[in-house]
């Protein structure tokens, strides 16, 4: 039996924190300043975007979608193990701290990543992605161990919350050191910029403490004995047989694979399209990755409030729609002031679709279970699956046909292939909790 009090307001800001602390990795890192920074150090002063990299030549936007690609395909064959593990020991919160400092020193690493240090650079940025989506496993199934079912949906927004504010707060202090390094000591804003880059990761170690010391260590008092690889193995067979068995759950999974290819997608190479399609300078590119996340906050505690009102399922089924049309109005973009519009709808519903994707996997895996950290195994593996999968077809559909614009339409098939098999989904536990 979980030995803590459930809905305790402490234990859910704590967890809430996590949020905070990491999602400065994903503003920084992966959806503002790195992109802009990794586009101009890979990019010569006549243009040519063309890098070499381990004997190939590549266009530079390929070779960084790539990597992202290669980071999900490393990590997703060892999270469902070591989650199985992780449910057999009953200590999630050691796997979740080595992957976060593995995370954030990767993060410091970027510090020592210059035009002449390319391959450093995607080393860095593999183990980084890796460190980040190896923690959010763990992290995210502490959920259903420290609320009950009908908090699921607003906790999960306001942990996405605290993940939005706190990045943001992140990014302006980034901002400041980049736009004037003079005033900070800096000899130029490349230096502020790498500097930043070290600063995410104190960021992200610093305020990780916080869930680090309130979380439990063994909620549910297990008591592992040896051979914990082979006990692994055998929590997390335990939990297969149980996701064959339940319809729901199977279709959601598919669903969330394909939807989540176009979110995430969006999410890692948005800035990269206004660069390359529009030409946009970088503080405007930096400016629309700030409104997006001031609007995801807005966007997730909304649609955790419709949830409430329609149900899980409608909501989910209404922001994929709108994602469809977003994509489709990515094509067509060809102004500065169109793209703000388009990023402003993309912030709404990138924080609800976050959020309500995580509180209802987390509504549909069985309640009375304790192997948590091996069903979000399934969950985050599919996570990184859709992120190797959606971020190399739109570098692959880019590089054939050479326009990104080309690759939304791309993603705009993927939502509604996701869509199709979200309309499997019936369970009632998806239902409104009010009438």
């Amino acid at each position: 039996m979980n030995n803590i009090a459930l809905n305790n307001p402490r234990t859910i800001r704590a967890w809430c924190m996590y949020d905070w602390a990491n999602s400065v990795y994903s503003l920084v890192i992966t959806s503002a300043i790195f992109p802009v920074y990794y586009q101009s150090v890979t990019t010569a002063a006549d243009g040519n975007d063309k890098v070499h990299f381990l004997g190939f030549e590549v266009v530079n936007s390929v070779l960084y979608s790539y990597a992202l690609s290669f980071s999900f395909l490393v990590i997703a064959p060892l999270l469902p193990l070591l989650s199985g593990m992780a449910d057999y020991t009953g200590n999630k919160k050691i796997y979740m701290k080595i992957f976060c400092y593995t995370g954030a020193l990767a993060c410091m690493g970027f510090y020592f990543f210059t035009a002449s240090t390319l391959h450093w650079g995607i080393f860095c940025v593999i183990i980084a992605s890796i460190g980040f989506s190896g923690s959010l496993v763990f992290y995210d199934a502490f959920l259903p161990e420290i609320v009950t079912p009908d908090l699921y949906d607003k906790t999960s927004a306001k942990g996405f919350s605290y993940g939005y504010y706190g990045s943001v707060l992140m990014m302006v202090i980034a901002l400041g050191f980049i736009l004037s390094p003079a005033t900070f000591g800096f000899p130029d804003a490349g230096t502020a910029t790498r500097f930043s880059f070290l600063l995410v990761g104190l960021w992200w170690i610093g305020f990780a403490q916080i869930p680090f010391a309130r979380l439990p260590d063994n909620p549910y008092n297990q008591h592992p004995g040896k051979q914990k690889l082979l006990k692994g193995y055998y929590e997390l067979r335990k939990v297969w047989n149980s996701l064959k068995e339940n319809r729901d759950l199977k279709f959601f999974i598919a669903a969330y694979f394909f939807y989540n290819m176009g979110v995430q997608t969006v999410m890692y190479l948005a800035a990269t399209f206004g660069s390359k399609e529009l030409k946009l300078p970088d503080f405007k590119l930096i400016a629309t990755v700030l409104l997006i996340q001031l609007v995801a906050s807005v966007g997730a505690n909304f649609f955790a409030r419709y949830s409430e009102r329609h149900g899980n399922r409608k909501a989910l089924i209404t922001m994929i729609g709108c994602w469809i049309v977003i994509c489709i109005a990515a094509y067509f973009i060809r102004y500065e002031y169109q793209f703000y519009a388009v990023a402003f709808a993309v912030g709404l519903v990138m924080g609800g679709i976050q959020a309500l994707s995580r509180a209802t996997y987390s509504k549909l895996i069985p309640q009375d279970s304790i192997q948590h950290a091996s069903y979000f195994s399934f969950f985050d593996v599919t996570f990184n699956l859709s992120v190797v999968a959606g971020t190399f077809c739109y570098g692959l559909v880019e590089q054939l046909t050479g326009s990104m614009r080309n690759s939304t339409l791309a993603l705009a098939s993927f939502f509604v292939i996701g869509l199709l098999l979200l309309l499997r989904v019936r369970s009632a536990k998806l239902l409104p909790i009010r009438g």
